[in-house]
């Protein structure tokens, strides 16, 4: 894997986004293939095995929300240093990353070990789904420090401008996920017959793999890094930078996490076929999300570098060129989505109401994709700069104090057309005012 040379801080900004972005959106296809994966082995088990995973990710996704808090910090504080030509200390926060990992996820295992049951009861499960899960988590968690590092190792290499690399790490997870689920789950050859247990004992292993992979590349200097044994020592006070940086990034996950189960809650309260027709349209969604998260990632690297190398114009620069790149990209793809909903919505499941339900989401949603690129795009890109206060307090006002009463105002008087509406206003609220304060440029004066 060779070494990234491009200069982030110089030339064409859209051809460093376009070279940075593309490996960010392939890795996260790779992310959704690895779930897609395990619930296709998954599903063989029966509804019972299929509902216990679901829960146990929940239960996990809450989790990750302190894993994109470290990884939020890591890539901000290295990008930073590497446009300012400090690989120094770019190093020592790489570092002190991993024990951060090391350290959290070492304190959430013993926590999950003994707290697995009644967190799966917190979130409904009950009979025979409750005693799979319990397993099921207990492995996630007793291997938790995997997903982790495999994270930070991830946000260390983007940070310094490197996405192919760690594209190429998730992709080994990826595959060796796929090989090793159907032996673990079914005990093909000589491997043990654990069923759903065996499904969280494949995703830990593959991630363990592709970790032990990324920290060798990393001790190596062979993508665009160089750690040193030498140099392993913890430093507090760069652990505290991080922290900083990251808590409110982890708090704005978590907040995007609880708009989505009231609403979830709120659709639920109008019957099955509401729930259906809102899970495929938030999974139709989805699809013209993952490009946008790719972009994003790239532009918090762009903003990062330029702003260590004492070029706020092109940080600024490099985000609202990303903004309209991605605006571009929203309005056709939402053109398209908003002309096609009916077979779209058909193509996952044919019946009437849910159809009825899912094409009208799609018409109200889409006329606020514009509004939704901006906010994710310019909301990493203020997370690149150290600033992930500003984009916390957006995203708690819009889709918290704005959206919920909103959807749940507008659900009495116009039906799940009431929510789909709330929904397109919050996010048309938040694209707005995350414009508005970029443009303000109080995180050009971000230190860290």
């Amino acid at each position: 894997m060779a070494r990234e040379k491009r200069d982030l801080t110089q030339g064409s900004i859209p051809r460093n986004l376009i070279a940075l972005a593309l490996p960010l959106v392939a890795a996260n296809l790779l992310q959704t293939t690895f779930n897609i994966v395990d619930m296709l082995f998954v599903g063989r088990l029966g509804p019972a095995a299929i509902a216990a995973v679901s829960l146990a990710g929940v239960i996990t996704m809450f989790l990750m929300t302190i894993a994109i808090g470290l990884a939020t910090g890591t890539q901000a504080m290295i990008s930073r240093f590497i446009g300012a030509k400090d690989q120094q200390q770019a190093e020592v926060v790489a570092i002190q990353s991993l024990f951060l990992g090391i350290f959290s996820s070492f304190f959430l295992s013993i926590i999950g070990l003994f707290l697995s049951q009644f967190l799966l009861e917190l979130v409904g499960a009950k009979g025979e789904v409750l005693s799979l899960g319990k397993g099921y988590l207990q492995i996630m968690f007793s291997g938790i420090y995997t997903v982790f590092l495999l994270f930070l190792v991830s946000a260390i290499f983007q940070g310094v401008g490197n996405t192919v690399t760690p594209m190429k790490i998730l992709l080994f997870s990826t595959v060796s996920n796929i090989v090793f689920d159907p032996l673990l789950i079914f005990g093909i050859w000589f491997f043990p017959h654990w069923g759903v247990n065996g499904a969280a004992a494949a995703t830990v292993t593959a991630r363990g793999l592709g970790m032990l992979t990324g920290i060798y590349l990393l001790f190596k200097g062979k993508s665009g890094i160089y750690l040193h044994l030498q140099k392993v020592r913890i430093d507090l006070g760069m652990m505290w930078r991080i922290i900083r940086i990251g808590l409110f990034a982890s708090l704005q996950a978590s907040l995007r996490n609880i708009s989505q189960i009231v609403v979830a809650r709120i659709v639920a309260s109008f019957g099955t076929y509401a729930i259906a027709a809102y899970g495929i349209g938030m999974r139709v969604r989805m699809v013209v999300m993952m490009p946008g998260f790719g972009l994003a990632a790239a532009t918090a690297v762009l903003v990062g570098q330029n702003l260590g190398a004492k070029n706020p114009q092109r940080a600024e620069k490099s985000g609202l060129i990303s903004s309209l790149l991605y605006s571009l990209f929203m309005v056709f793809t939402g053109s398209l989505f908003h002309i096609f909903a009916q077979p779209i919505i058909s193509a996952f499941n044919p019946q009437p109401d849910v159809v009825r339900i899912g094409v009208n989401y799609l018409h109200v949603l889409t006329l606020s994709f514009v509004f939704l690129g901006i906010a994710i795009v310019l909301s990493r890109a203020m997370n690149g700069a150290g600033d992930t206060i500003s984009p916390m307090v957006i995203t708690g006002f819009t889709l918290l104090i704005l959206r919920i009463p909103l959807c749940l105002f507008l659900s009495r008087i116009l039906g799940t057309t009431g929510i789909w509406v709330g929904l397109a206003i919050s996010d048309l609220a938040n694209g707005l005012l995350t414009l508005f304060w970029f443009i303000e440029g109080r995180w050009k004066k971000r230190k860290i």
